[in-house]
């Protein structure tokens, strides 16, 4: 049996389970879309720190190569 839930309308107490489910879909693709978002601003930064980590580790190894070639001169 289904009861709707006092407080806010869009949610719907299933009484042999105890679930609250909300029935409310606009609420619901609007939270994927900012999950969604978020994903991928998370994608974004973690693409920005492995460039970045390549790049670093780009730049110690010329340093160690001008360092070989400054000390041979």
């Amino acid at each position: 049996m289904l009861k709707v839930v006092r407080q806010n309308k869009s949610y719907i107490k299933n009484t042999q389970t105890g679930a609250v489910v909300n029935t409310d879909s606009s609420a619901y693709t609007l939270y994927m879309k900012r999950t969604k978002a978020k994903q991928k601003q998370n994608d974004e930064l973690r693409g920005a720190l492995r460039e970045i980590n390549t790049l670093k580790s780009e730049m110690h190894e010329i340093k160690n190569m001008l360092i070989k070639f400054i000390e041979k001169q």
